[in-house]
């Protein structure tokens, strides 16, 4: 049910191969040893501490300090049925029976004379296998102190022992050169040898129960199941997992699926990780001058072994029919071709021809690209050229410039999407471009520093450059031109990546910062600090992924894209920020603390409110819909196309609702008080009640504040709008000075230009129900008149702006471009 891991002087009970469920904290040294035991688990630390914990309550429940003169502890096992008790193997030599139940010693074993490596149960009770640091393997039955038999291994320590349990008699023991022996318990004698089973030692080891499975792992981060099915008892891989034993150097997604890595690393193998599951991992192998003679000689002793790759380039175009990947060598002149489908390094070897026979040591390959149709790969050397081969053939096609394209090294190299033109940058501080296939100079950009490294977008045709001063430039390879500068980074930049669109720049620098760089509006928009530098670092095609490899580290971190399914605030940060140390990213899901805790650091959206007017010189419309004021004018028209052709059936148990007041928002009716005598008295007072809307209106005449009325007027509906600028006219119930304030009000959103649209509506409605009153009052006479030029003036300032934007487009749409 659970996995338990040390760390340090702290060991974590883990469930679900991602959940910590334990953690046990005590010691006071490097644990060394960890051994389940029933309901307790048993840790011994290098300060010779053992300490016993019960699982589930993470608390001590015994605790022996041994002396490390006369009994280091270096092995720890449970013997099968011994009940309570383990064994333990020392340094010195000597063993010891405990009683973990009661604390005391039951039987001291007196040993070889040689320090004890491992100890393992054998399948035989009372059994168990001692591996010696001599290299002797001791089978010794604990019950009577006795040794059955003792076999020899010639390639030191004993690292591992494991006994097959599927009725072979079979033992396999490791070694630190990393050879497993097999041997016959039977006869007593080496069955077997499988031979370079790791490049370093083997660390661990296990036979499946029942079955003839070996799993293995080693210090060259691989972890290896063997089956054993042929003849001779040797067994071969059946499925491994396994990553780079060496810091990578050089990272770069592979294709346009952004489900595959390509990695080269310091041990000098080129790897493809997935980011879908590790089943679909690949090995390209180890770069080599001669194959069949590194076959030959092995791995221990191969000597055409080629150095670690610093640079690579791949494209999936025609990789089915050739190889489609190119890589440049440390200190070396001859590029590499491997093939992606073929799991293998390929066929050519790259080098200018007059190099063929005699390789200069001072001489190598420093950059490479490879073009789009996957036809040619563009090399550029220490010397200043700059070389292109076909891929296919491995023939030289041709150099840039008479003898070298720049006066130094060249330090990067980059090929558009169309073949069109080359890109060159060298240590000299020119950037030049060069015709692909005329291999002519086009033009040359005068640099304001040496450039370190390239990068061009080929999509948006921007080339990212970073210089030897830790600044980072982009130039459009169009115009020719440096369209932006950047600087913040306080080291050498180790490597850029653009995103698919283009629109970011993320680098990494030695400070231990990675930036993400917003191109078009040229800031900073992101920022994190690491514990350390990532060396290489490569955005996924899709978007969706960053990958980055770190300095002694042998992983690759895939970071998420927080824009792609959360609201990310872009803005630029500040020119004093301080980034904060963000951890690596790991597979155990985070504990509730540091959610929130990155959820507060995290700079959230801030969301824009809108002002009701942005200024006020601009005209501004209301964000009501077209249905309320669009058609007050039409209102007769579209009551006559409504009204019903008879009138309404009252149904006969009509079900209860709960009455509400006619209007846009929904509000329940008072209750009203029932009568047992209705009333046939028409009320005066109830047919003279004034409206909200009327009662503003006539405030506003003293007050001059016209807000509230309007509020109420977009707050109602056509019909109950028409209603109100009824009741303003003296025969409605209204008077004069009531429909002036209307006026008025409509005069004061022209002259603040905001409702701009509703001002014309509602005037228009109010000219077609009161045009006769209107036309007899001096006083409303005269505020129309003041209306009249406000609207004209306001309309023509529009119809100007309006008839300068139609002559624009009509000009775009008939001008030959």
């Amino acid at each position: 049910m659970l996995i338990f891991a040390s760390y340090g002087d702290v060991f974590h009970a883990i469930a679900r191969n991602k959940e910590v469920v334990h953690t046990y904290e005590g010691h006071k040294a490097r644990i060394h040893l960890l051994q389940p035991f029933g309901d307790h688990v048993i840790s011994v630390d290098i300060a010779n501490v053992l300490i016993v914990w019960d699982i589930q309550s993470e608390e001590e429940y015994l605790q022996v300090t041994f002396d490390k003169a006369t009994f280091a502890v270096s092995a720890i096992l449970h013997p099968s049925t011994y009940l309570n008790k383990i064994l333990l193997g020392s340094e010195q030599g000597g063993l010891q029976l405990w009683n973990i139940r009661s604390n005391k010693l039951l039987y001291s074993f007196p040993g070889w004379g040689l320090g004890i490596t491992t100890l393992a149960q054998a399948p035989a009770v009372d059994v168990i296998a001692v591996g010696l640091v001599s290299g002797h393997i001791i089978i010794h039955n604990i019950k009577f102190d006795e040794t059955l038999m003792k076999f020899q291994q010639d390639w030191g320590p004993i690292t591992a022992i494991s006994f097959r349990t599927d009725g072979h008699p079979v033992m396999a023991a490791g070694s630190p050169v990393g050879h497993i022996a097999l041997w016959d318990l039977e006869e007593k004698k080496l069955m077997s040898q499988m031979r370079n089973a790791h490049s370093t030692a083997v660390a661990g080891m296990s036979f499946v129960p029942g079955e003839p499975l070996l799993i293995t792992n080693g210090a060259d981060n691989a972890i290896r199941v063997w089956i054993f099915d042929g003849p001779g008892g040797t067994g071969r891989v059946l499925r491994s997992r396994m990553g780079h034993s060496a810091p990578p150097t050089k990272i770069r997604y592979h294709g346009q699926n952004g489900e595959q890595i390509l990695s080269a690393g310091q041990d000098g193998t080129l790897q493809s990780f997935s980011t879908v599951h590790e089943r679909f991992n690949k090995s390209l192998g180890r770069g080599s001058i001669n194959k069949k003679k590194s076959k030959k000689k092995g791995l221990q002793h191969d000597t055409m072994a080629l150095p670690p790759i610093t640079a690579f380039a791949s494209e999936v175009a025609h990789q089915n029919d050739w190889d489609g990947i190119v890589a440049c060598h440390q200190g070396y002149i001859t590029c590499t071709t491997w093939n992606y489908q073929k799991t293998s390094m390929g066929t050519h070897k790259l080098r200018p021809e007059e190099f063929s026979k005699n390789k200069p040591i001072d001489i190598y390959a420093t950059a490479v690209d490879i073009t789009t149709c996957g036809n040619f790969a563009v090399i550029g050397m220490s010397t200043g050229q700059v070389d292109v081969y076909n891929m296919q053939s491995g023939i030289h096609r041709g150099r840039y410039g008479r003898e070298r394209a720049h006066e130094g090294s060249i330090r990067g190299v980059a090929v558009d999407g169309l073949n069109q033109l080359t890109i060159t940058a060298g240590s000299d501080g020119l950037i030049k471009f060069w015709k692909f296939k005329a291999k002519d100079l086009v033009h040359s950009t005068d640099l304001s520093s040496s450039p370190s490294g390239i990068l061009l977008h080929r999509d948006s045709g921007i080339l990212g450059i970073a210089f030897d001063d830790f600044s980072i430039s982009v130039l459009d390879i169009e115009t020719w031109k440096i369209v932006r500068k950047f600087s913040g980074h306080h080291g050498r930049i180790n490597d850029m990546t653009f995103s698919p669109d283009g629109r970011w720049l993320i680098t990494s620098s030695m400070d231990c910062t990675i930036k993400t760089w917003d191109l078009p509006s040229g800031c900073l928009i992101d920022c994190f600090l690491l514990d350390s530098a990532a060396v290489s670092l490569t955005m996924s095609p899709t978007g969706d992924f960053l990958a980055s490899a770190h300095v002694d580290d042998l992983g690759i971190y895939l970071w998420s894209n927080r824009s792609l399914y959360s609201l990310v605030s872009l803005r630029p940060l500040p020119a004093d920020y301080e980034p904060s140390v963000v951890t690596l990213p790991g597979t155990c899901p985070l504990q509730d603390g540091d959610v929130a805790e990155g959820e507060d650091k995290c700079d959230e959206m801030v969301e824009y409110d809108s002002p009701e007017q942005l200024g006020e010189q601009l005209v501004t419309l209301s964000l009501l819909p077209e249905s309320r004021w669009k058609n007050l004018l039409s209102l007769d028209v579209i009551k006559k196309k409504n009204k019903p052709r008879e009138p309404p059936k009252v149904p006969k148990s009509a079900p209860f609702f709960i009455p509400t007041v006619p209007g846009l928002i929904p509000r329940y009716a008072a209750p009203e008080q029932e009568n047992d005598t209705q009333s046939k008295v028409v009320n005066i007072g109830v047919l003279a009640q004034k409206s909200d809307f009327y009662v503003h209106l006539e405030e506003a005449l003293s007050t001059n504040e016209y807000a509230a009325s309007l509020n109420l007027l977009k707050d109602l509906g056509p019909s109950s709008i028409e209603i109100e600028l009824r009741s303003l006219a003296p025969e409605g119930g209204g008077s004069l000075e009531v429909m002036l304030s209307f006026l008025r009000m409509i005069g004061m959103m022209l002259n603040k230009k905001y409702n701009f649209e509703l001002a014309q509506a509602y005037l228009a409605l109010f000219l077609k129900l009161h045009l006769k009153i209107i036309s007899s009052e001096p006083s409303l006479l005269e505020e129309i008149s003041r209306l009249s030029m406000q609207l004209e003036e306001t309309w023509i300032h529009l119809r100007t702006l309006f008839n300068q934007s139609l002559c624009v487009l009509t000009y775009m749409k008939s001008a030959l471009l």
